[in-house]
Formats: structure tokens, C-alpha cells, sequence
């Protein structure tokens, strides 16, 4: 577990790992050496994000998110770019239907691969790197 994670984070994650999930379509993107991760988000979702290893951008491309990041919360607008330092873990609030946007260096181009380089190991995490819940609730 990474210890630069604000506990109100891992108290938030701990709190919606148990309310109903939605995958959200993520899209990804490739280009000489570089990832771009793209994940809409519908207005009044909360998502948690992975920890991340590396220094990489966060960008808002559409709409208004609050980010709580870095001890504090952040309001973006599309058109907002962040530097997110290693060791950040993100918790996202959609004040609008927005679209924000990741960009990592790396020369792999397997998803899956990329998250093993670029995420810290959460065995609690309930998404896979496509952001398919790793296990079906139970209907």
C-alpha cells in the first residue's frame, strides 16, 4: 500500500467499493512512446482512481470535474492540464458529463502490460485496465 495516498481517499474507495459499479468505456490511444488513456464521465460520478508510479498529465477535455488530489480538492475545467506526481491516487466527482484524459510515456502498447509499468498492484481493485469490473456483481 502507498502511504503518500491520503487516507480520506482510501476511506472514500472503501465506501463506493460496495455501492453499484458502472464501466465506463476508456479508449486508448499510442504515439512514439507515448499512452493517452481517455474515460468519459457521466455528471454526478465518483470514481477512484489506480496509484500511479510515474509522473504523467491529467487532463480535463470536456466538461467540469472536482479532483481531490494532493491534499485537496480541485475544481477543472475542460482545457485544465494537471502534473500528477508519482504516488498520486485521484478521486474524481463529475460536476458535468466530462471527459478527462491521462498521458503516460511508456513504449509498450499492451494495455495490460502498461498498467504493470505505470500502476502500483491494488489486489482490492475492482477494475481491470479497460475498466471492466474484475468480477460481475451478483444479480
Amino acid at each position: 500500500m502507498n502511504d503518500l495516498v491520503p487516507d480520506k481517499v482510501r476511506r472514500l474507495e472503501d465506501a463506493i467499493r460496495v455501492m453499484p459499479q458502472v464501466e465506463l468505456p476508456t479508449e486508448h490511444y499510442f504515439a512514439d512512446g507515448m499512452y493517452a488513456r481517455v474515460l468519459p464521465r457521466p455528471k454526478g460520478t465518483v470514481l477512484v482512481g489506480k496509484v500511479h508510479k510515474r509522473e504523467h498529465f491529467y487532463i480535463c477535455t470536456k466538461g467540469k470535474v472536482q479532483v481531490f488530489m494532493d491534499n485537496e480538492v480541485k475544481t477543472l475545467e475542460a482545457g485544465a492540464v494537471v502534473v500528477s506526481k508519482p504516488g498520486t491516487k485521484r478521486a474524481v466527482f463529475a460536476l458535468e458529463d466530462s471527459i478527462c484524459m491521462t498521458v503516460h510515456r511508456t513504449k509498450k502498447r499492451n494495455v495490460a502490460n502498461i498498467e504493470k509499468q505505470l500502476i502500483e498492484p491494488e489486489p482490492k481493485s475492482l477494475f481491470d485496465a479497460w475498466n471492466k469490473l474484475k468480477v460481475k456483481e451478483l444479480t
